[in-house]
């Protein structure tokens, strides 16, 4: 234990633990908005195209962050052109562009003499090896992506969830599904030190997909969301650094394992409060020409009783041992 607590003092691994939590914030931000547009694989999709950038950073021996968040923005925008346009044809030259931003990037590597290990830092991950400098871009860009996100939220779910209603209420649609095309360019490029642009698609869905599991409101799944990520971050990074004693193990592949534990956690959770709720939906109302009169009943119902209260025309039923008494006067009539 004075090992790992020695390790977490070392400042490669400080960096590391910064670089997670912002990563870990971020991408389920605009993980939230994919998978309320039935888009979850997008990041998938853009995290291919993001590796052309990287290794055109690697050519020009310029930074490949910077790179990978220019040619990933260009990707997104264009992904998103085509999607709009609906062609017949449109998934196709969409996987034409994936799978031709992974080969170019592979291809770009080896012209500019790197090796497979080099580029691989950036499809899995390495967020053990981040420098200073990633660190004050990683934070910035996530920064820049979870207040647009939190601050547009109204209408950036308004353009997820109804198109139509959002166009009636004067929101500009094109711009704002380019918004959010352009934020999850932006958070591929800053998870891909983290997880790796091979898996960032899943930090940015898991968390969201988990939440949604417990939580009813989209600003609550939101939320949750975001904190899961930081959670799968952060604790996939600290769980890796300490099996890294027995084993190697790596960050990214960790995270990723550790958040979809979390959704194998959630899900029975989910079915039941879901299973809970519905029992506890108001019956239909049922034109009956007349009641069960009951002179005694073994409880009394009121506001603090416990039971669940269903409004029935002019007054409330309890539901209690599967039926539903109604106080008129002395006595309860059973439905």
């Amino acid at each position: 234990m004075n090992e790992f607590l020695d390790l977490l003092g070392l400042p490669f691994m400080q960096r590391a633990i910064i670089a997670a939590i912002f990563t870990g914030l971020a991408a389920p931000a605009v993980g939230t908005y994919l998978v309320q547009r039935r888009l979850a694989l997008m990041g998938d999709g853009i995290g291919h195209v993001a590796v052309t950038g990287v290794a055109l950073g690697l050519l020009t021996g310029a930074s490949p962050t910077w790179t990978a968040v220019v040619v990933a923005v260009l990707g997104a925008v264009l992904i998103e052109v085509i999607r709009e346009r609906g062609h017949a044809n449109g998934d196709v030259a969409l996987a034409l562009l994936f799978y031709g931003g992974l080969a170019g990037g592979v291809l770009v590597t080896g012209l500019a003499g790197q090796s497979g290990a080099r580029l691989q830092q950036y499809l899995f991950g390495s967020i053990t090896t981040i420098s200073v400098a990633d660190v004050l871009v990683t934070m910035a860009l996530a920064a820049v992506v979870v207040v647009v996100c939190l601050g547009l939220a109204p209408q950036l779910f308004a353009v997820s969830q109804d198109q139509e209603f959002a166009r009636v209420a004067g929101l500009n649609i094109r711009f704002y599904n380019l918004l959010v095309a352009v934020l999850a360019a932006v958070s591929v490029t800053v998870a891909m030190r983290t997880v790796g642009l091979l898996l960032v698609s899943a930090l940015m869905v898991v968390p969201v997909a988990t939440a949604q599991q417990v939580t009813r409101s989209f600003r609550t799944t939101l939320g949750a969301a975001m904190v899961l990520g930081m959670l799968a971050s952060l604790g996939g990074l600290l769980l890796s650094a300490y099996a890294s004693f027995h084993a190697r193990v790596a960050p990214g592949p960790t995270i990723v394992l550790l958040a979809l534990a979390g959704f194998v956690v959630a899900w029975p959770v989910g079915v039941f409060l879901r299973s809970r709720r519905r029992l506890r939906r108001p019956f239909p109302v049922v034109e009956v020409a007349a009641h069960e009169v009951i002179d005694e009943h073994p409880h009394d119902h009121g506001r603090d009783c416990g039971h669940v209260a269903v409004r029935h025309g002019d007054h409330v039923d309890y539901v209690h041992d599967g039926h539903r008494h109604a106080v008129h006067e002395k006595h309860y009539d059973e439905h």
